[in-house]
């Protein structure tokens, strides 16, 4: 939810985020790793998007490269969440929305492949925390995500 350009994401949400994070956190580069396993399980020619990746001989799960990014990625859709509320905007450190909007575009990312993101980043979460996941923590984590991919989308130059 928008209100006059600032996101709506409330109070019950915001903790639903926090107290998942607070647990999740510690093992950011497991969970990372796992995220990105779902998504090449389910979407395998996801693996081509990334060049560390295409020509490797070495299993993905066993690529020196991918554990580093996938917890970087992991961990920016949480710490995004987490400041949702608090700037009432995405907001994302180490990078910025115009990089990963260029990265997405050149790269080929399609709506396709955040829906895909969405589902495994949901799943890790669940997986994560079984014994905190709800409906209202899966809608929570889920508009926090498409809050951050409209962002990154937002950013995306149509390539010509």
């Amino acid at each position: 939810m928008e209100s006059e350009g600032k996101i709506v994401f409330t109070e019950e949400q915001e903790a639903l985020v926090l107290k998942s994070w607070s647990v999740m956190r510690k093992d950011s580069a497991e969970l990372g790793l796992k995220l990105f396993l779902k998504i090449f399980e389910i979407a395998p020619t996801a693996k081509k998007m990334f060049s560390f990746l295409r020509d490797s001989p070495v299993p993905a799960e066993q690529n020196p490269k991918l554990k580093p990014h996938a917890m970087s990625v992991f961990v920016m859709c949480c710490e995004s969440a987490a400041q949702l509320r608090k700037t009432g905007k995405v907001t994302v450190r180490e990078t910025t929305l115009k990089r990963l909007g260029a990265t997405h575009s050149k790269y080929g990312v399609v709506d396709e492949h955040f829906d895909v993101t969405k589902y495994a980043l949901l799943e890790t979460i669940k997986e994560a925390v079984p014994e905190m996941w709800s409906p209202e923590m899966k809608a929570a984590w889920g508009q926090a995500y498409d809050h951050l991919v409209a962002a990154i989308k937002a950013e995306m130059k149509p390539s010509n």
